[in-house]
């Protein structure tokens, strides 16, 4: 009988989630430690982080929590000798931080566009090439997946002008590099979600009523419907499959 070439073992990968005290991130980080990796959790806010560790150690992983400012260049080119040292070198990146943009365009001002810039764009940049650098060095593969969004292909012009630019930024820049380290068998991959109900999400919902009412399948999606697409491009199944965004909305949009 053929056997299918897929599996989600990730036994001897160690991982880092970025933005992991919530939302997608909080998922990420659970799931790829059920999976056998050590995750190094990093954010902001600690006291969350050290929840999360706790409740995956609890079910058997390994993770630790490492403290992180993404818009901090020197913070992003420190942290992979740290979690190197603490956890084994890197081999899977998720550069899933990010916030949110309800603005007008005229509205926003340089200190807001810089936050976003950096938070968004720039530093999933810097963090995989620094990811990279290493495994290029000890010619080591690795997967980076990016968490784009689906409204880095349709803006309605209602707010988030700003946001869209940047998810469309990581998305370009999910396919350059993917060209550029083809050769260094280091996978850049993307994932452009729809709306989910996560804490960024709930926010939005608070101040604009229930928008799934507009959906065709009227409801919103759930961080564990992502689950497959993050294991599928960090496996040994998506082995060719570098320079793809995918989209997970749930049929939410046009296209």
């Amino acid at each position: 009988m053929t056997k299918p070439n897929f599996s989600i073992d990730l036994t001897g990968k160690t991982a880092i989630v970025t933005g992991a005290s919530s939302g997608f991130g909080h998922r990420f980080a659970q799931v790829l430690a059920a999976c056998g990796a050590k995750v190094a959790c990093t954010a902001r806010r600690r006291e969350k982080l050290d929840t999360l560790v706790s409740a995956i150690t609890a079910d058997g992983g390994q993770a630790q929590a490492f403290d992180l400012d993404v818009r901090d260049a020197d913070q992003l080119k420190a942290i992979v000798p740290t979690v190197a040292d603490a956890l084994g070198q890197p081999d899977i990146l998720v550069n899933n931080a990010g916030i949110p943009d309800a603005q007008r365009a005229i509205n926003m001002s340089s200190e807001f566009i810089d936050n976003m810039l950096d938070t968004n764009l720039r530093s999933a940049y810097i963090l995989s090439n620094e990811v990279a650098r290493p495994l290029i060095e000890t010619k080591k593969p690795g997967r980076i997946v990016n968490i784009a969004s689906t409204l880095a292909y349709h803006y309605d012009g209602n707010g988030a002008a700003l946001y869209s630019t940047t998810k469309a930024g990581l998305a370009r820049m999910t396919e350059a590099l993917a060209v550029e380290w083809s050769r260094f068998f280091i996978n850049v991959n993307a994932i452009a979600p729809g709306a989910f109900s996560t804490e960024m999400m709930d926010g939005m919902v608070a101040r604009m009523g229930d928008i799934s009412q507009h959906f065709p399948r009227k409801r919103m999606c759930t961080t564990d419907q992502m689950d497959s697409t993050l294991l599928y491009l960090v496996s040994p199944a998506s082995e060719a499959v570098t320079g793809t965004i995918i989209k997970v909305d749930d049929g939410q949009g046009p296209r």
